[in-house]
């Protein structure tokens, strides 16, 4: 699914404009990055949470050239599924293999 496709469900499903969901979905975007870029944790009830975690600097290798470039360290944004989600994704699923 694609942010376009998130748009259009969201103007189906609370028969509004596709302008309207457009700025509902941008809105619900920007408060998730601009709370992860403040170091705040979201948390949504049935769904999951998102944080950022750091990674420390390293040495990495350049895979064209084979030289060793130093990369620095940085926050990265993760996503943690709740138990509800897990068990709503694995529903009527015996063997592990998504069910039709």
């Amino acid at each position: 699914m694609t942010k376009a496709d998130l748009i259009e469900e969201v103007s189906r499903v609370v028969e509004m404009t596709r302008k309207d969901s457009e700025v509902i979905v941008e809105a619900i975007f920007d408060s998730v990055v601009r709370s992860l870029r403040t170091g705040d944790k979201i948390e949504i009830r049935g769904f999951g949470s998102f944080r950022t975690r750091q990674r420390q600097a390293r040495v990495g290798r350049n895979p064209k050239t084979g030289t060793r470039v130093e990369v620095p360290s940085k926050r990265i944004p993760y996503f943690k599924p709740s138990k509800e989600l897990k068990d709503l994704v694995n529903r009527g699923t015996a063997d592990g293999a998504p069910s039709a």
